[in-house]
């Protein structure tokens, strides 16, 4: 069964967006995956089709409504689909790359985008959105998040990439950054390609690449590395926090 995402939105005209092309596009026109919308204004019940309220307690804004919502999730998600069901929301759990190979590994996903201030509490404890985050900061709606979780699960499902070890070597997907690449001509405006990637001694280049992820790991995300890690004590972690993946 393809993998089936669902998507919540008052903007369904934003889907697919850029994974309606290159890989993912390709995937979705071969069926290994498959994306609706579902229009959240659908389901209000007034000549207007007003889906939010002013928030209770006062305040900026507008809040979404869960009667609204809830019919909206309750259309698409029936008892016995097993699907996550997720809400975009920046105070949400981060999305990593052990999260997303969970969820490709799945049948799919209900994904709620919010708008506005925000969505009322009581619709998310009701029909048991998972809040994710894609990030410590604020977007206009929940969409442009959508499409990133998507473009990240799609492109890990089987088949989609034409080689399947080109996605073992990237950031995340090791616990660290990615090694620096390189590629001809062997001299570029006085920069020469590292001579270890050009000595044909694959079990040295390894080392080398391992080495540089490590380095700029440490660099520019210390906070994932693991004082475990076999090279880490030729840079001097000795005491840095495990990575947590959530």
């Amino acid at each position: 069964m393809a993998f089936k995402a669902t998507v919540l939105t008052l903007y369904p005209e934003m889907f697919p967006g850029h994974l309606g092309s290159s890989l993912s596009g390709r995937a979705l026109e071969r069926g290994l995956w498959q994306i609706e919308t579902v229009q959240i204004r659908d389901f209000a019940e007034d000549r207007h089709r007003t889906v939010d309220d002013t928030p209770a307690g006062g305040g900026a804004g507008m809040v979404l409504r869960p009667d609204i919502l809830a019919k909206a999730i309750d259309s698409v998600a029936a008892s016995g689909d097993h699907r996550p069901r997720f809400l975009m929301s920046p105070r949400g759990t981060p999305l990593t790359q052990e999260k997303v190979r969970r969820i490709a590994e799945g049948e799919g996903a209900v994904i709620v985008c919010g708008r506005f201030e925000g969505v009322d509490q009581r619709v998310i404890e009701a029909r048991e959105l998972e809040e994710v985050s894609i990030g410590d900061y604020i977007l206009s709606g929940g969409e442009p998040a959508a499409l990133i979780l998507l473009d990240a699960v799609v492109r890990v499902l089987p088949g989609v990439m034409g080689n399947d070890l080109s996605g073992q070597h990237e950031s995340f997907e090791t616990g660290l950054l990615e090694h620096p690449h390189y590629t001809r001509p062997q001299e570029w405006e006085g920069r020469s390609i590292p001579a270890v990637l050009t000595s044909g001694n694959h079990r040295a280049i390894e080392k080398w690449r391992h080495e540089q992820a490590l380095a700029l790991t440490q660099q520019r995300r210390p906070e994932l590395l693991s004082s475990e890690d076999p090279y880490a004590e030729l840079l001097g972690v000795k005491n840095a926090r495990k990575r947590v993946e959530k």
